[in-house]
């Protein structure tokens, strides 16, 4: 017998779950509640679970698995004990809880949704928690004698590697055909993957895609001669993700000598750059003949340099110079930061009284 707890938030979705038409199998134990449906046994455990308003998981899940060698051994009444003793044991005895048992799979298994905040109000402590339902079924299952599953773990790890010989042998069949297809067709595109697939199908192995219940293709697996295995089992380069990636064409340029960097480089000063400009095109219009970008930058900068000094003159002149009416462009430029200086300046002063 093996178990697990988690601390959980949606209570009401896990009590939906193990209370589903078709998992569930009998209902074992009703412990501090009054209420038989999923929807009544969430509102009930709600009143008492909105007392505190600092817990964010406040509902417990637990999962107690049987043995299949189990099974005969215990009928529905014993799992009402193991129930039973084992929330008694987990401390959950001043706590709403309900355990059902599931038969949606071929292992027998128990579920346990609880209240963790207790008819008390106290939050149960969920530290190590997991480790402590382990611990719990290990114990309840030495003192009736059950399988404990901590040894059954334990002669597993221990148990030679190649327990099946026939399952390993065509393990090994089916890497030696995959590998080799792979390096024959490595980086050949859609062609290259069409082709591995077909080679695969003519040497009789045969690929599915596994899927989840949204209908997402999560991985892959090799069919051979009557034997399954997974892509981990053959290697890691014949994931579903890693196995499409083998396959894009590789566009890697080979490093290049330095003589010929040189020369390449040499030859791109000597063509005219027609790419990326900072300068707009229709700039360089008005530019002559003779004018090249760098002459035009240096006359620019001169002018800006007669700008800034036509100002400092108008300033320091004061009321002598006043603009002039033939297009003196610097002049009225500077009268006009003039103004807007003085302006400045009587809002500063208002502000100030």
């Amino acid at each position: 017998m093996i178990g697990k707890c988690k601390a959980i938030a949606h209570g009401s979705t896990a009590l939906d779950y193990i209370f589903r038409e078709g998992k569930l199998g009998s209902r074992l134990a009703f412990h501090n509640l009054c209420s038989r449906e999923p929807k009544a046994i969430y509102e009930e455990m709600k009143v008492v679970s909105d007392y505190n308003t600092r817990c964010r998981n406040k509902f417990l899940r637990i999962e107690i698995g049987i043995a299949p060698q189990d099974e005969k051994k215990l009928p529905v009444s014993e799992l009402m004990r193991i129930a039973h003793l084992f929330a008694k044991q987990m401390g959950l005895d001043n706590h709403q809880w309900v355990a059902v048992t599931h038969k949606d799979t071929d292992n027998r298994h128990i579920h346990i949704i609880a209240n963790r905040i207790s008819l008390y109000g106290e939050v149960y402590d969920t530290t190590f928690v997991s480790n402590r339902a382990a611990r719990v079924a290990e114990e309840i299952s030495r003192s009736k004698g059950l399988t404990i599953a901590k040894e059954v773990r334990a002669e597993r790890k221990h148990q030679k590697a190649k327990a099946n010989p026939k399952r390993e042998q065509t393990k090994k069949e089916v890497q030696q055909i995959c590998y080799a297809l792979l390096d024959k067709y490595k980086g050949g595109g859609i062609s290259g993957h069409s082709m591995f697939l077909y080679e695969l199908n003519k040497n009789n192995i045969i690929i599915e895609r596994m899927k989840n219940k949204q209908g997402k293709v999560y991985g892959l697996k090799f069919s051979y001669c009557g034997q399954t295995f997974k892509a981990s089992e053959i290697g890691r380069e014949f994931g579903y993700r890693s196995l499409q990636k083998n396959f894009e064409p590789t566009n890697r340029k080979e490093p290049k000598k330095p003589h010929q960097a040189m020369q390449e480089a040499t030859e791109k000063k000597e063509q005219p750059d027609t790419g990326y400009q900072l300068v707009p095109k229709s700039r360089f219009t008005v530019l002559r003949d003779n004018d090249t970008p760098r002459a035009q930058n240096s006359i620019g900068a001169v002018a800006d340099t007669i700008v800034s000094a036509a100002d400092e003159v108008v300033e320091g002149l004061g009321d002598l110079i006043t603009p002039s009416t033939q297009g003196n462009d610097y002049a009225e430029t500077a009268w006009q930061r003039k103004l807007r200086n003085q302006a400045n300046r009587k809002k500063k002063r208002g502000r100030g009284l």
